[in-house]
């Protein structure tokens, strides 16, 4: 029997009280993931000619 790997599956993002942007995945074995992103404090980025 091969060895399992974990395959994340996207499950949603949210926003935390901090302002962390927090992604959510699983797996088909019932193994959760949360990944976060911390927010830098800066200004928000804006789109060429915007």
């Amino acid at each position: 029997m091969g060895d399992h790997v974990h395959v994340r599956l996207s499950q949603g993002l949210s926003v935390s009280a901090d302002g962390e942007l927090i992604e959510h995945s699983r797996c088909r074995c019932g193994a959760t993931f949360t990944k976060v992103f911390e927010a830098d404090g800066g200004e928000p980025e804006r789109r060429p000619g915007s």
